[in-house]
C-alpha cells in the first residue's frame, strides 16, 4: 500500500547543520544481491546502502568528497520476478586479453538463476562531507552534486545493483512511500578498498517504507558474515 499525503521524513542533519541532499530513482528492475547466497543471486527487496552511494557517485563524485547515506525511501510496491541467465565461470586477465586470449562461453557456461525486482523507485538522502585537505567547503559539493541532479548530468548512467539495470534519476516529486514494515536481516554497509579489504555490516529494517541507516556498521573480515 502507498503511503501518501504523508510529510517528509525528518532526519538527522550533518554537523553543520545541513539536511541531507536527496535524489530520486527509479527503473524497470533491480537486483541487490545478497552476499550469503553466492550461488544463485538474490536481491533484498530493497536498495542497499552500496548501491545507493554508486548511484550517487555516478551522478557526481570528487576524491575530495564522501557520501553518508543516512535513509532510502520505498516508492513503489515491491514486486518481484525470476530470470535465467548464462554466466561464465572464466575470466581472461588483462595481459591475457591483450594477448588475444578469449573466453570459450560455450564450455565455460553456468545456467543460473536471479530473483530480481521489478519496476523500483527509490528516494536516497545522503550528507556530503569533505576529506581531509579538501580545497572546498562540503557546501560547495552539495550545490554542485545539487546542479548536476536537476540537470540530469552524470559521469556515467547510474544503475541499481547490476549494470543490466539501469536508471533514471532526477529531484524528488513528492510521491508517497510505500507502507510495510519487516526485517531484511544482515546488510552490507560500507566496502573499504583498503588494502587490506575491510566491510562493514548492519541490521537492515524497513520501517513504515523507509530503510534507516546507521552513520556506521559492524566491520568484520571480508566475505559474507557466517561465511565459512
Amino acid at each position: 500500500m502507498l503511503n501518501t499525503g504523508r510529510p517528509p521524513l525528518t532526519l538527522a542533519r550533518a554537523a553543520d547543520g545541513t539536511p541531507p541532499v536527496v535524489v530520486q530513482v527509479r527503473g524497470d528492475g533491480a537486483l541487490f544481491s545478497r552476499p550469503e547466497l553466492n550461488v544463485e543471486r538474490v536481491t533484498y527487496p530493497v536498495m542497499t546502502p552500496t548501491a545507493a552511494r554508486g548511484v550517487l557517485e555516478a551522478i557526481f563524485w570528487k576524491p575530495q568528497m564522501r557520501y553518508q547515506v543516512v535513509a532510502i525511501e520505498v516508492l513503489k510496491p515491491i514486486r518481484q520476478f525470476t530470470v535465467r541467465r548464462n554466466e561464465t565461470h572464466h575470466v581472461v586477465s588483462l595481459s591475457g586479453a591483450l594477448d588475444g586470449d578469449r573466453v570459450d562461453t560455450a564450455a565455460h557456461r553456468d545456467q543460473r538463476n536471479a530473483l530480481c525486482l521489478r519496476d523500483v523507485a527509490y528516494r536516497i538522502y545522503a550528507h556530503i562531507t569533505a576529506a581531509d585537505g579538501a580545497g572546498k567547503p562540503a557546501a560547495a559539493y552539495r550545490d554542485q552534486f545539487r546542479r548536476r541532479v536537476t540537470r540530469g548530468a552524470c559521469f556515467h548512467q547510474p544503475f541499481l545493483g547490476t549494470r543490466e539495470f539501469s536508471a533514471e534519476f532526477g529531484d524528488p516529486d513528492g510521491s508517497g512511500r510505500i507502507r510495510r514494515t519487516e526485517d531484511l536481516g544482515v546488510m552490507l554497509h560500507t566496502i573499504h578498498f583498503g588494502p587490506p579489504v575491510r566491510m562493514e555490516w548492519f541490521t537492515a529494517r524497513l520501517d513504515d517504507g523507509v530503510l534507516h541507516v546507521p552513520p556506521r556498521g559492524i566491520e568484520v573480515p571480508a566475505g559474507a558474515p557466517g561465511e565459512s
